[in-house]
């Protein structure tokens, strides 16, 4: 039987979520090998840059890429995003390579709510009581981490807030996802390019090293655009409530590989873990209201 388009655009949803829940594990086998996390990021650069061109192409929008470098604004703000992005990704690459896979995870169950927080302070959208009450229990989850790490969960709040800020700026660019998605490979391609071609000169890479290692550097670029074009394609095509719980799976693919691999779980932990799913609960549950009261309306 063939697949309905909603079913087409849930089953897209869904793979790049499943995909960026493991991706920490493809980082992990990266490093295993030696990799620092500036090695692996440039890799996760340079490699994408093909893939992202293929969908450019698939996509008939090089004449959108071109308009881009022709407009310094759209450019601009497309700078930004490559600067946030960056710090998303080595913050993320070095994070699950350094036993912080539950942090990260925190930080990706967080950042809807830091999203919806961003709509009301910088786009005025309105928060309802169920959104005030879903940021109230994250606020809570994030100071009972706080006391269980003794110390602010750094690494959450970055890549939360880094990631949400990636999402505000791009919603300021008139470029599709494959276009935007692109030029700022090629923004950050040359950099990157140039610190691994630095590294190996100075015998520092590990690019031709070991054949398993340079396998997963080369995957590391498909690793990373086939997720994002996947969920810009999923969410134009998906209702917001589909969507509100989705993007939930990622973390708790994370979460699980954090406990698996024996990160430190302690029960004030965990509390804070709670309070984390209660918002994420309720974040859900609004986005599916909301979802339910637009049909109804329609």
């Amino acid at each position: 039987m063939a697949k309905t388009p909603a079913n087409t655009a849930l089953t897209a949803g869904i793979a790049c979520y499943l995909i960026w829940g493991f991706v920490p594990l493809a980082f992990q086998v990266i490093g295993a090998f030696g990799v620092g996390s500036w090695e692996i990021l440039a890799h996760r650069i340079v490699w994408s840059l093909p893939t992202a061109l293929v969908f450019v192409l698939l996509a008939h929008q090089w004449r959108q890429v071109v308009a881009v470098f022709r407009q310094p604004r759209v450019l601009a703000w497309l700078c930004l995003s490559s600067a946030l992005i960056t710090i998303n990704w080595i913050v993320f690459i070095w994070a699950v390579n350094s036993g912080r896979v539950l942090e990260s995870s925190l930080g990706y169950y967080i950042n809807p709510l830091v999203n919806m927080a961003c709509g009301a302070l910088l786009f005025r959208e309105r928060i309802d009581r169920i959104g005030k009450a879903a940021i109230a229990l994250a606020v809570v989850g994030v100071t009972v981490q706080a006391f269980a790490l003794g110390h602010l969960p750094l690494v959450s709040l970055v890549l939360a807030f880094s990631f949400g800020g990636y999402g505000v700026v791009r919603k300021q660019v008139a470029a599709d996802a494959q276009t935007g998605l692109f030029v700022e490979c090629l923004i950050l391609g040359l950099p990157s390019l140039a610190f691994i071609l630095w590294l190996e000169q100075q015998g520092g890479g590990h690019f031709l090293g070991n054949p398993t290692a340079t396998a997963w550097m080369l995957a590391s670029g498909p690793i990373t655009a086939v997720p994002l074009v996947l969920f810009s394609w999923a969410a134009r095509r998906l209702p917001l409530s589909a969507i509100g719980f989705l993007q939930f799976i990622a973390p708790t693919i994370s979460f699980a590989i954090g406990v698996a691999q024996g990160e430190a779980f302690t029960p004030l932990r965990a509390l804070s873990f709670v309070f984390i799913w209660g918002g994420a609960s309720v974040f859900a549950y609004g986005a599916w209201r909301r979802s339910r009261a637009l049909g109804v309306v329609a």
